[in-house]
């Protein structure tokens, strides 16, 4: 029996509010703070690290590619840095807030990204995978989760390349590091523990010596990290990747400090753990029981979500809806079939978690 999401202990914060942008502050020894902006549904700032290394600094994740954010690096650069070089680039994945400014980092600093391998890759064929139209198997796809045929119309008109606008040129060369590993970090080894589900790989680092923990979007405070089924992999379980690789934490200590891509860092690490948990329990249990008949999943947004959402957000909660769905046909929760339309239909199974 899992405990009440509501009884579960909150997330304390060491930090009342962040500084401004651009303008770092220190979280713990030889760890600085950079907040960008960002211009994103739900998300106006993404959380950067500038780590102390020996003769010169490491970066831990970029920021979109957008000029404000590059004069805001400069910004960084010239007033702060105190004369010393960038060494390297760490990017916990390869989403375009995190990967965006990587390529123009490491080459202005002339220094290496360091990175897993997946999220490298996965980076390098989505800035390569570009198109003027939206191509069909992506349209084919949309067809069969249900969006109508004006919407499809509407989509067959934009050009497939956001990825590629968000970032500056992905460097054709890592240093990729694996789970298990340790990365030396001026006077500390910094331990790389790997989520999966939100991305393929996701790098997160802690500092056994400080107890500080650079969690990227694998673990936020307020919000839960988007796990969500992308067209390129149709039959994706993402979600089980995610809950599966909580996991990896459970064994931190309880005073860990979370520094989180988003959101403030944070105390009360293994509350949180059980929270987003929990959180995705309920989804699961409310999805289940929602598709007591054949449901499409755009009809699932509005048990899944409290709010109307916008054709964007829309996007995000079909992928995110589905995702759900996923993990519940895994477990023979929940079975998907296809209308005369060729649209995806999910009912509910006899094959409930809480039966006896």
């Amino acid at each position: 029996m899992t405990a009440d999401i509501k009884s579960i202990t909150p997330v304390e914060y060491p930090h009342a509010e962040a500084a401004a942008f651009g303008q770092p502050q220190e979280v713990s020894p030889g760890v600085f703070w950079v907040r960008m902006p960002l211009e994103l549904t739900g998300l106006n700032h993404i959380n950067l690290w500038l780590l102390r290394d020996g003769p010169g600094w490491s970066i831990v994740d970029t920021g979109m590619n957008t000029d404000r954010i590059h004069d805001l690096w400069e910004g960084v650069f010239a007033d702060f840095l105190g004369g010393l070089p960038v060494t390297r680039v760490i990017c916990t994945h390869f989403h375009p807030d995190h990967m965006g400014q990587a390529g123009w980092l490491t080459r202005r600093w002339d220094c290496a990204l360091w990175a897993t391998h997946r999220e490298w890759l996965q980076g390098r064929v989505a800035e390569l995978d570009q198109h003027e139209r939206m191509p069909e198997w992506y349209l084919k796809y949309f067809r069969q989760v249900g969006l109508s045929e004006a919407a499809l119309a509407a989509m067959a008109k934009q050009s497939y390349r956001y990825f590629a606008a968000a970032v500056t040129p992905i460097p054709p060369q890592v240093h990729a590091v694996r789970e298990g590993q340790s990365i030396r970090i001026g006077e500390h080894d910094w331990q790389i523990i790997i989520g999966r589900g939100h991305s393929p790989e996701h790098m997160c680092l802690f500092n056994p010596d400080t107890k500080v923990l650079i969690s990227g979007d694998q673990i936020l405070p307020k919000i839960t990290p988007h796990i969500g089924i992308h067209a390129s992999e149709p039959e994706a379980n993402p979600l089980q990747l995610y809950l599966d690789t909580l996991s990896n934490f459970d064994h931190l200590p309880d005073d860990t400090l979370v520094l989180p891509a988003h959101g403030l860092p944070f105390y009360n690490l293994h509350p949180r753990l059980a929270y987003l948990r929990q959180h995705h329990d309920q989804r699961l249990a409310i999805l289940e029981d929602y598709c007591a008949q054949p449901t499409k999943v755009l009809s699932t947004l509005r048990v899944m979500f409290s709010r109307r959402l916008n054709d964007f957000e829309a996007l995000l909660g079909m992928s995110e809806a589905m995702s759900h769905l996923h993990y519940l046909m895994a477990q023979g929760r929940i079975i998907r079939e296809a209308n005369d339309d060729g649209v995806w239909l999910y009912q509910a199974s006899s094959r409930r978690a809480d039966a006896a």
